[in-house]
């Protein structure tokens, strides 16, 4: 069908000025391209006041982004993580995590409230067609491009209107610390649990195979005993933390044989008692050799020798077992003279 028998009705009409629609007639398409519709402005294009009201709405959303990430952060602190609460209707939930849900959620969806308040009420909101262009630039695009930038950033008000953007600015600079706050997660402060135990001065030897507190003529020479701390039952329900730490294994070697003056001092009428936790990477030590006098960790092999101070002869152990200071109290008892004088177990970054 040529052009000529297109009704009139039908033929595209010319090129809208006022808003920049194009309509092309184009030989083999009877149909017209119907253009953009014309813009219509907001009531924030013409009157300023109602501006200014969706800018402290913008501003308001980003200012409550920002307390919600505040309170994501203060959630860490105030909720014990075993706390468990009652909430409608999602029941019986941990308090820990539903703040932190909530606040999080909060903090992101205000910043992307904001945002579109801001684009939709704010920002330029006319239409513009461009025709398709190569994929490759050439440097009247590029040019373009920059002009067509500067001119966005011109109308989004972001140099004008200063409380949007120092408000957008806090709430963007805010969120990230959420981040921050989870590497919590990856366990709890040590603090100074890991530099101390239970035991303490006058805490008799309790022989962790009797029950029964440990005298000096129930360790023989040659013998491996294992005992923990007076007062610590296997029904506590910290039992395993504290045994964790506290495990001792006791020998008697003769008073001769001891070569180190510490070790001489700290023991008594040759028993000697050392922590039982490897100093690799925990690992219970239970292997004992009579004649040498050595202990090997049945994890990495880490070896020790009991008759100089504990010090590691072999393996990937970094230090020698930390010695426990034992006397003997007026019932006949043994008993510990205080804690070990350094951390149990492996080192960990803090150590000094």
């Amino acid at each position: 069908m040529s052009s000529q028998e297109i009704p009139e009705e039908n033929l595209p009409s010319a090129q809208d000025t006022a808003h920049g629609a194009v309509t092309v007639a184009v030989a083999d398409d009877p149909f017209a391209d119907p253009g953009l519709p014309p813009h219509k402005p907001r009531i924030q294009d013409i009157d300023e006041r109602a501006a200014r009201r969706s800018e402290r709405a913008v501003a308001f959303m980003f200012t409550l982004s920002m307390l919600a990430t505040v309170g994501f952060i203060a959630s860490y602190v105030i909720f014990p993580v075993d706390k468990i609460v009652y909430i409608w209707p999602f029941g019986r939930v941990s308090a820990l995590n539903f703040a932190l849900g909530l606040t999080l959620g909060a903090a992101l969806f205000f910043i992307g409230a904001g945002a579109v308040h801001w684009a939709r009420t704010l920002m330029s909101d006319v239409e513009i067609a461009d025709e398709r262009h190569p994929i490759q630039a050439s440097p009247e695009t590029k040019a373009k491009v920059m002009s067509d930038f500067a001119a966005g950033a011109a109308e989004s008000g972001m140099g004008r209107r200063k409380l949007i953007r120092n408000t957008m600015f806090g709430a963007l600079s805010l969120v990230p610390l959420s981040g921050l706050m989870l590497l919590r997660d990856m366990g709890p402060l040590p603090e100074r649990k890991l530099r101390t135990t239970m035991w303490a001065k006058g805490l008799q030897l309790i022989n962790m195979n009797t029950h029964e507190p440990l005298r000096p003529e129930d360790v023989a020479v040659g013998s491996l005993t294992f005992a923990m701390p007076e007062g610590l039952s296997e029904h506590d329900h910290n039992f395993q933390v504290e045994i964790a730490k506290a495990a001792l294994m006791i020998v008697r070697i003769q008073p001769e044989d001891i070569k180190d003056k510490r070790e001489l001092e700290w023991s008594h009428d040759g028993i000697v008692a050392f922590s039982k936790i490897c100093t690799h990477v925990g690992c219970p030590i239970s292997l004992y050799e009579q004649q040498t006098h050595h202990v090997l960790c049945p994890c990495h092999q880490s070896t020790f020798d009991l008759s100089d101070g504990a010090r590691v002869i072999f393996g990937p152990a970094g230090h020698a077992l930390p010695q426990l200071r034992i006397g003997v109290n007026d019932k006949g008892f043994l008993e510990a003279l205080g804690d070990f004088d350094e951390p149990v177990g492996p080192a960990f970054w803090e150590r000094g």
